[in-house]
């Protein structure tokens, strides 16, 4: 089966890559419900999700790149089976424990948690990720990518990262160094502003980014669904059609499922 993904909204995605399905960051608020981003600031959702949870296929895993409210919000707590495993950061593990999501992992950066069905393995290694400049990040939560190996038999056959909501900063070389051959990524872009201070990558930044990984397909996704997000997807369509991989990038519109192969 071709690796494919379902784009729900903001960052929350359904992938289904060989036997397993996989739901990631998932934000379930409709338009006009307030999401919370910490230290007292909320953000109004511009858009509707695609699915709401009853709509989910049968999910393996949940994977979760921070414990933001436009990631993890109030109707995904309420909602999602509390016996799935979801596979995070280990400050974002320690909350979701005492919500009762008792299988919940925190993984360290470069710790991978692994799934098995047949002679298929999935294999998830947490990345590095930064969601904010400097000292400033301190104030925010942890943020991981994640990088999505599928085995059969023993051999790879498909390779995804996952950004998170991260900078484009120095650690992230690291990634193409240890993980070579990237297939896909999933890049979360959208310039989150706060402040006028910016905390996810914008379309510049998500440029460089596709540069360095240089994976053979990059799938935009989060950059439209808040009044937070401020540098909107044709920016990075144009950016990536002045520096010369426009064919490489895939657009998917909430509700489509596209193959994450070119």
């Amino acid at each position: 089966m071709t690796p494919e993904v379902t784009f729900v909204g903001t960052a929350t995605t359904v992938l289904r890559i060989g036997g397993f399905t996989l739901l990631t960051d998932p934000n379930f608020l409709h338009q006009g419900q307030r999401a919370y981003l910490g230290r007292g600031l909320w953000s109004k959702r511009s858009t509707d999700p695609a699915l709401t949870i009853p709509e989910l296929p049968p999910l393996d895993a949940v994977v979760l790149s921070h414990l933001h409210g436009d990631h993890f919000d109030r109707v995904a707590r309420r909602g999602l089976d509390h016996a799935l495993p979801i596979l995070t950061t280990p400050q974002a593990e320690r909350k979701l424990r005492r919500w009762g999501f008792g299988a919940a992992e925190g993984l360290p950066t470069w710790r991978a948690y692994e799934l098995h069905r047949g002679d298929e393995t999935l294999r998830l290694t947490a990345l590095p990720g930064q969601h904010g400049p400097g000292l400033l990040d301190r104030a925010l939560p942890d943020v991981m990518g994640s990088l999505i190996d599928l085995e059969q038999g023993g051999e790879r056959r498909f390779r995804l990262y996952v950004t998170g909501d991260t900078l484009r900063r120095p650690q992230l070389a690291d990634i193409p160094e240890r993980f070579p051959g990237i297939d896909a990524m999933l890049i979360h872009l959208g310039g989150t502003r706060i402040a006028g201070i910016l905390l996810t990558m914008d379309a510049r930044q998500g440029a460089d980014l596709v540069e360095l990984i240089r994976p053979q397909l990059t799938v935009p996704i989060h950059y439209d669904d808040y009044p937070v997000f401020r540098s909107p997807l044709r920016h990075f369509v144009e950016e990536a059609r002045r520096r010369g991989f426009a064919s490489q990038v895939r657009t998917v519109h909430r509700g489509e499922t596209v193959p994450l192969t070119p």
